[in-house]
């Protein structure tokens, strides 16, 4: 059961989304209609019932949001914080949710460029835009039953997306060989991202 404010008022879906609204209207949005949380120290007020899945949809009350505005709206004030949880963050109230995974999805992909001069750029399910670079690294993880690969990418402070099967074949298939490293990866924005050893075990990017 979710804790109540300091109004006495337990969090919900529809206030969050009114304090948000009211605060990218104040701010601005900033870039990509991004509000500035970090300047916000609001006081938690408890859980809510809303679940990111590892699909990339969101959940309130265990059915879907199928508003994509709104979707979008509460991506932009998500929050993972120092322990690690993830929290929705208006100027007056922080209210925890829980991730299945990944909060975001990368569902598309752009190649510019050949070879060391190639630069990819991510599209998230939530339309964050970002290249695949220094700031936004790429890692995989192997999952050591299956030895399924799960690749993922930063999208911006500590929040991460899951890259979906389809974009990750498609970096597969635009991947190269290091063969000092043993593994395979892609370029993009300068560096070699690496995807994965040739014998099929997770590696890091190239130093």
């Amino acid at each position: 059961m979710a804790a109540s404010d300091n109004k006495g008022r337990a969090p919900d879906a529809q206030g969050l989304a009114a304090a948000a609204r009211a605060a990218l209207g104040e701010t601005g949005g900033g870039k990509r209609g991004l509000p500035p949380i970090h300047l916000w120290n609001p006081p938690f007020c408890g859980d809510i019932d809303m679940e990111i899945r590892r699909d990339g949809s969101w959940h309130y009350m265990k059915s879907p949001i199928g508003r994509a505005p709104l979707v979008r709206l509460f991506s932009t004030i998500l929050l993972r914080d120092k322990d690690d949880a993830y929290y929705l963050v208006t100027p007056v109230e922080k209210v925890r949710i829980k991730v299945v995974d990944a909060p975001f999805l990368v569902v598309a992909a752009e190649f510019e460029g050949e070879g060391e001069a190639q630069v990819i750029r991510f599209r998230t399910n939530v339309e964050d835009e970002f290249t695949l670079d220094a700031d936004h690294p790429l890692r995989v993880e192997i999952d050591a039953a299956t030895g399924e690969p799960s690749p993922y990418v930063r999208v911006r402070d500590r929040l991460d997306a899951l890259i979906n099967r389809a974009v990750f074949y498609e970096l597969v298939n635009a991947a190269v060989e290091r063969a000092a490293a043993g593994d395979l990866g892609v370029w993009s924005a300068g560096r070699f991202w690496s995807l994965g050893r040739l014998d099929g075990t997770a590696a890091g990017d190239a130093p």
